[in-house]
């Protein structure tokens, strides 16, 4: 008699605990295939800390091979699901179609950038919901810092010192905190900076910041951040943003060549795509977290509305301390539906939650205890190495020389503007030329580049573009590069949004130096950013 199959789409939060915990409970007895666009689970809570150049990229990487030994990994990303057949369609990395037939099926797709229509956002921000993401970030915020250091106008200067981050949620407040140290290291004890004032403003049409959390940690957060430089803004946001800058809610326009977008996440519109009944975008589970009519699928993450039984008629909201809880409970009642046994619901209990501020600083309330301080700065750290599931003497190791040495501000230059845009239903996957045209997606648009940010009194900062090398200094059609930056509201080990997500989508990053994959030259233009014609009704995320 051949072994039950089990595939699990998506390798976040949710997908990663579903896959553990099944490979602990068959014990050889079933075959379980994660579905992923990555060959690793990316712990989306200290992703900040790489934007910040604190942690190494592979530091928040846990290997899917390495740690779930016993499960078959697939690389790709899943097309569509068939449920009368019980495949799943997938293109993987080098668009070749596959497909996977299973007897138990666990979507955990997770969420995607969630998008507000807000004049040139999507041309002109970036999100920050994968590494290439942070990669760009940390990139682009060195060079802006380096470029202003150059420039004699002081205009020109100021707008590229100014760091615009929307959305004070989890990410977003995290970003602005550990992005205000990186950018006061970098010009603090340097003589030729002295005049380069860095200036993060933090934006959101909420009346505090972290409005999702107790008032108590709200106000530690927004002390925290006012008593560092940040502008903190609140009941404001993006009206347009253009080239030059953004103009705000109040009328004012900033100059700036930095906007970060941290509004929230939204389902996965693979969920939608099934056409099961929905909730807000997100497929309506029993408390066991199984479809209704379909008792061979299960959902958890973001991708699905898990009733919350605490609270009668609503549901657990996206956060990956929900995934993560409810990728444990789906893997078991994935078992126990093969043995016969009697599922489980979902319930769960407030732990607290932890956001990170950078240094010593934190606000954190486990238990319902509210903490702040250096003493909530290392209840965060704690309760991050014990929930990351690898990695942890490395990650314990960089915070060590992080309080010995200096950071290193450099550019790798290995992550491109146009290979980021805002508007990707992969942005674990950096955007290459010649990938794969995913469903739904529209044909990139080969467009002549030229030149739209310099000006002849940008002589010194043209030169210092120079230097990085002709992908930088020239801006790729569907996103300046001077301009648009990271944002996009991620999930947390706290709340946020379940990350790894599986649509149909391109390669892994391939943007070092040198002819592009499929035979175009670095000096042609890159694809812009792809227009998204299948978004179900936003649902709300992070913030």
């Amino acid at each position: 008699m051949s072994r039950p199959r089990i595939v699990i789409v998506g390798a976040g939060f949710a997908g990663y605990r579903t896959a553990r915990t099944l490979a602990r409970l068959a014990r050889g007895r079933a075959d379980i295939t994660v579905l992923n666009p990555t060959d690793y689970f990316l712990y989306l809570p200290l992703l900040p800390q790489v934007a910040a150049g604190l942690l190494e990229p592979r530091r928040v990487t846990i290997s899917l091979s390495g740690t779930l030994p016993q499960v078959r990994l697939v690389l790709g990303e899943a097309d569509g699901i068939d449920l009368d057949g019980r495949t799943v369609r997938y293109t993987d990395p080098e668009g070749n179609p596959g497909s996977l037939g299973y007897d138990r099926l666990v979507l955990a797709a997770g969420s995607v950038n969630k998008l507000l229509p807000v004049p040139g956002v999507a041309e002109h921000a970036h999100g920050f919901r994968g590494l290439p993401e942070a990669l760009y970030l940390r990139d682009h915020v060195t060079r802006q810092v380096e470029l202003a250091a150059g420039a004699d106008d002081p205009e020109s200067r100021a707008a590229r010192c100014t760091f615009v981050v929307v959305g004070a949620g989890y990410t977003g407040t995290e970003v602005a905190a550990h992005g205000q140290l990186f950018t006061d290291a970098q010009v603090r004890k340097h003589p030729l900076r002295k005049g380069v004032r860095p200036r993060w403003m933090l934006l959101d049409v909420a009346d505090r910041v972290l409005p999702e959390l107790d008032e108590r940690l709200s106000r530690t957060a927004d002390r925290v951040l006012r008593e560092r430089g940040v502008d903190v803004r609140m009941g404001t946001s993006v009206k347009e943003a253009t080239p030059d800058g953004v103009l705000l809610t109040d009328g004012e326009f900033v100059a700036t060549r930095t906007l970060v977008w941290c509004v929230g996440v939204r389902p996965d519109p693979l969920a939608a795509s099934l056409g099961l009944p929905m909730e807000r975008g997100r497929l309506l589970v029993e408390p066991s977290l199984q479809v209704p009519g379909r008792p061979e699928v299960f959902a958890c993450g973001d991708a699905a509305a898990v009733p919350d039984l605490d609270k009668p008629g609503g549901y657990t909201p996206m956060t990956a301390q929900h995934a993560w809880r409810q990728g444990t409970v789906a893997g078991r009642n994935v078992a126990a539906s093969l043995s016969g046994g009697e599922l489980q619901p979902y319930r769960h209990k407030d732990m607290g939650f932890v956001v990170d501020l950078g240094g010593a600083q934190a606000a954190a309330n486990p238990l319902g205890v509210p903490l702040s301080g250096p003493v909530a700065g290392a209840v965060t750290r704690g309760y991050h190495l014990a929930a990351m599931p690898g990695n942890r003497i490395r990650v314990a190791a960089d915070w060590l020389l992080d309080t010995l040495l200096p950071r290193q501000a450099v550019q790798l230059g290995l992550v491109r503007s146009w290979s980021v845009p805002l508007e990707s239903a992969s942005p674990e996957l950096a955007r290459v030329p010649g990938r794969p045209q995913r469903q739904h997606e529209e044909p990139p648009q080969q467009q002549p580049e030229k030149e739209t940010h310099m000006r002849p009194t940008d002589s010194a900062e043209k030169a210092a573009q120079n230097e990085t090398g002709p992908a930088e200094a020239r801006p790729r059609p569907g996103a300046e590069e001077a301009r648009a930056r990271p944002g996009g509201e991620p999930a947390k080990n706290q709340p946020g949004g379940e990350p790894a997500r599986n649509q149909p989508g391109g390669e892994p990053a391939r943007n070092q130096p040198g002819p592009a994959p499929g035979g175009l030259p670095e000096e042609h233009p890159a694809p812009g950013p792809v227009k998204r014609t299948d978004a179900p009704d936003p649902a709300e995320g992070d913030s």
